[in-house]
């Protein structure tokens, strides 16, 4: 019997090292093929932007090209969903927010997986939020928008808002604002920014809390849209012909900002996640890189150790849901 025992004993450490020598040699070979950065939204919005900008040059740094795929839907869940079914080796990535990992889970009852099923390699850029509304909203500020919304509910006809899809923080604004103010509005879900911007600019909705990207300053210069103010405290340098919302009345707290990063499968394997940790770290260093976001005006942080990484994350998770908790979001 102790014999028997032994050689099982002896067959299953054997079997534990092919494991380890197999994860540690396919960690050396990472990447061994083309990386696919999966974009979950359209092409033509803010993340689109972001990815098109970093993938040259990550390419590079991890010395196989960088492919980007956009796979809008579900808040961006399909392709969150699609990088879980993918394999747990680093050649698939997610170019993921709050947006898609904590809330639409909270949001989408059809979403089976959690924010704890990803793990956050690093930060890539923080976007700023603009209040953005259609150019003939008979409105120039966040003080007389509110009074329009106010009267508009009053007469039956509340203003529309856009988002990103269901439980998207978009989404979570506009409730958060219905909320604050106690005016009545009505939620319009969209696959991604470009759509919903397509119809604000088509005069189809009257409002959209959108992640900040540079164009929307030429839109607004041009009369397309208006740019009422930046969910921001102060006024920053690369926006600062426009009002910080912290200057209204009526809003001066309202102040918010999202995050994006990129993100594998919880069980990669961690010299992958190092792997591509250092060479994502060394894309964000480049001044090119660092000049091309901010020309988008998104907010780039320094690039944080993993362990700093992977705290930031906690944190995240936990402040989103409870910005879900304080609207009461219910999953549908």
């Amino acid at each position: 019997m102790p014999t028997h025992f032994h050689k099982i004993l002896r067959n299953c450490s054997a079997l534990l090292a092919v494991l380890a020598f197999a994860t540690a040699a396919s960690a050396q070979s990472f990447p061994s093929k083309p990386v696919t950065l999966m974009v979950p939204y359209p092409a033509g919005g803010l993340s689109d932007v972001i990815a098109r900008t970093v993938n040259a040059s990550l390419g590079k740094n991890l010395g196989q090209p960088v492919i980007v795929e956009n796979l809008g839907g579900a808040s961006g869940s399909i392709a969150a969903q699609k990088v879980l079914n993918g394999g747990a080796d680093g050649h698939l990535i997610l170019q993921g927010s709050p947006n898609e990992l904590i809330l639409a889970p909270l949001a989408i009852s059809a979403i089976k997986f959690k924010s704890e099923d990803f793990r956050l390699v690093q930060m890539i850029a923080t976007a700023q939020i603009g209040f953005l509304a259609r150019a003939d909203l008979p409105v120039n500020t966040v003080d007389e928008f509110v009074e329009y919304a106010r009267k508009a509910a009053a007469q039956g006809k509340p203003v529309t808002f856009a988002s990103v899809g269901p439980g998207s923080f978009y989404h979570l604004l506009g409730e958060h604002l219905s909320k604050v103010t106690g005016i009545p509005m009505i939620h319009v879900p969209y696959k991604g920014a470009a759509p919903a911007e397509q119809d604000l600019m088509a005069k189809q909705v009257d409002i959209f809390l959108a992640p900040f990207g540079k164009k929307y300053l030429e839109l607004h210069k041009t009369g397309k849209v208006k740019v009422l103010a930046m969910l921001n405290p102060t006024r920053l340098d690369s926006v600062k012909e426009l009002p910080a919302i912290a200057e209204s009345k009526a809003l001066k707290d309202f102040t918010f900002n999202i995050w994006t990063g990129y993100f594998v499968k919880k069980d990669t394997p961690e010299p992958v996640v190092v792997a591509l940790h250092k060479a994502i770290s060394e894309t964000l260093k480049e001044p090119v890189i660092h000049a091309a976001l901010e020309a988008n005006s998104l907010l780039t942080p320094q690039p944080l150790e993993l362990s700093a990484v992977a705290k930031a994350y906690a944190d995240g998770t936990a402040q989103f849901r409870a910005i879900a908790k304080s609207i009461n979001l219910e999953p549908q």
